[in-house]
């Protein structure tokens, strides 16, 4: 069952979302060598926590944390830990905030201290696949619309997509129906409408596309050990341009790195 929001649903998820946002930038503050992932994760649990939102992930099917924390050539779901960032590093941050009855998720990859141009494009490039998949999130496409602009981007540059791992719809729930592939064919797949709100996230790998579950249950890293990024927004089906509910402006703030903004045209 596919649900369509509201304007007024909409826009408690807006307001969930700059929660969200500035949750994010909270620890964007934090993210350099020495730091562990589990101080991180702290950062965004008492934030959220004073800020009256509840921290969606922590919980959800027995996940222990506020923060999915990936670092490297993790690709989704790890878990915060005694780790010590290390200058070379990239870490994926995906956070979800639930307040006043509904959730906002997001994630943003960062680069620590000195990273390789190569891993710095692939970063990049992600972003950019996000934001040209949104563009294409409106009344009356297709999902395989949304799959094909992020595929057909990203492997220009020889880069893959995950298979394994989906984008979802978000509302009440934190995952709800439908499921929102980083590949497809356009035309192809369920009609969007107006109201259908997504949680958009191209998992995109500079080696193999194939991944593997850790014996945690959780952490999905890559079979090759190559880095993965990950970038991810919830956003709102309209009949013209979709509106992005969740935002990067905070974390940009505090990063202030040019190198990773990317406007959606």
């Amino acid at each position: 069952m596919i649900y369509l929001k509201t304007d007024q649903e909409i826009e408690l998820i807006k307001i969930s979302a700059q929660v969200l946002g500035k949750t994010h930038a909270e620890v964007a503050k934090w993210v350099k060598p020495g730091i562990t992932t589990r101080q991180l994760n702290r950062v965004a649990e008492e934030y959220i926590g004073d800020h009256q939102g509840i921290p969606s992930f922590k919980g959800f099917n027995g996940f222990p944390a506020a923060l999915c924390i990936s670092v490297n050539e993790v690709v989704v779901h790890g878990f915060p830990s005694g780790y010590e960032l290390r200058s070379g590093d990239i870490i994926s941050i995906d956070c979800g905030v639930k307040l006043n009855g509904y959730h906002s998720d997001s994630a943003y990859t960062y680069p620590v201290g000195e990273v390789s141009p190569e891993i710095l494009a692939l970063l990049e490039k992600t972003k950019r696949s996000l934001y040209l998949g949104i563009e294409k999130a409106r009344d009356g496409m297709r999902m395989g619309d949304i799959g094909f602009a992020i595929q057909s981007y990203v492997e220009k540059y020889n880069y893959t997509v995950v298979r394994e791992l989906v984008g979802h719809g978000v509302g009440k729930s934190l995952h709800e129906s439908p499921e929102v592939p980083n590949y497809g064919k356009r035309g192809k797949g369920i009609k969007l409408k107006e109201g259908m709100v997504l949680a958009i996230e191209p998992m995109i790998n500079l080696g193999k596309k194939s991944v593997v579950q850790e014996k945690d249950g959780w952490t999905i890293r890559t079979t090759d050990r190559k880095p993965s990024a990950h970038f991810e927004h919830t956003i709102a089906v309209r009949k013209g341009q979709a509106e992005i509910l969740t935002t990067f402006e905070y974390i940009e703030e505090v990063t202030a790195d040019t190198s990773l903004m990317v406007v959606a045209s």
